[in-house]
């Protein structure tokens, strides 16, 4: 399959798309790190009227500070568990059923504890004491047969399992984040008085985890940054554009586009 790049397919998009649901790591971050180039652009971004919206894998605990702090509308934690917004309660908002969290927690770390009978290397990963819907492990560069295994064993658990270029997550089944952004849309998110749409966004992000970001059933503008070239064979989807640079780069990318419509 040949994706189009960024720059050919954006001329073709609808001059509407004024919102963009954004992965973080690896999507918004350089070496790992939030630079001061994003932060001008994110600004640059909102004068210009374009809302960001940040939907990221990252625990609950972290994203509700960046919620905050960033000139963003709010952001979705733990690949659609949990939604933060300036504009709602503090506590943000669970957007996957959990009627119990003791024994949820406690059961997600019973599956970790098979998973490291297999994988006795995995180690839980440092953000994840600060987390409510999954159970998170770092992901050195796992080979694609063991991030199988796992998911396979997740699976016969009864749980979902989804990497990043960072991280694994035990997660509850169905949680992804289409499910976690098709209900912020819906329930959680009016812009100046205006509910949006998935026909109204762009989704840009880089990795398996960003998967149903990519579904062109969904999210009809979705892109990808350059990075995303090295899972897309392991994906259901892929995206209806990719950038030609990859990380922040590549959102950067897509921002000045988007700059020089506004």
């Amino acid at each position: 399959m040949t994706i189009p790049l960024l720059s050919d397919a954006f001329p073709h998009w609808p001059a509407a798309l004024d919102l963009i649901a954004t992965d973080m790591d690896g999507t918004l971050t350089l070496d790992e790190k939030i630079t001061g180039d994003l932060l001008q652009t994110l600004f640059h971004l909102k004068q210009a009227g374009v809302t960001v919206l940040m939907t990221t894998g990252r625990s609950a605990g972290w994203v509700n500070g960046l919620a905050y702090y960033l000139p963003i509308v709010g952001a979705i934690a733990e690949n659609g568990g949990l939604f933060y917004s300036p504009h709602l309660d503090p506590v943000g908002v669970l957007l996957s059923p959990i009627p119990d969290r003791v024994v949820h927690r406690q059961k997600l770390a019973a599956m970790f504890t098979q998973l490291k009978t297999e994988f006795p290397a995995i180690e839980v990963a440092a953000d994840n004491a600060f987390r409510v819907t999954d159970w998170t492990y770092a992901n050195p560069g796992f080979a694609t047969d063991d991030l199988h295994r796992m998911k396979q064993m997740c699976t016969d658990g009864g749980w979902g399992f989804v990497y990043s270029n960072v991280q694994c997550h035990i997660k509850p089944l169905g949680q992804n984040k289409q499910t976690g952004l098709l209900e912020v849309l819906k329930k959680h998110l009016c812009i100046n008085d205006i509910q949006r749409s998935p026909e109204q966004l762009i989704t840009i992000g880089d990795s398996p985890n960003d998967d149903e970001l990519f579904d062109p059933g969904v999210f009809p503008y979705s892109v990808g940054v350059a990075n995303v070239a090295n899972y897309l064979e392991d994906m259901q989807f892929a995206p209806s554009a990719i950038a030609s640079q990859p990380e922040q780069h590549g959102f950067l990318e897509l921002a000045e586009l988007m700059l020089k419509r506004s």
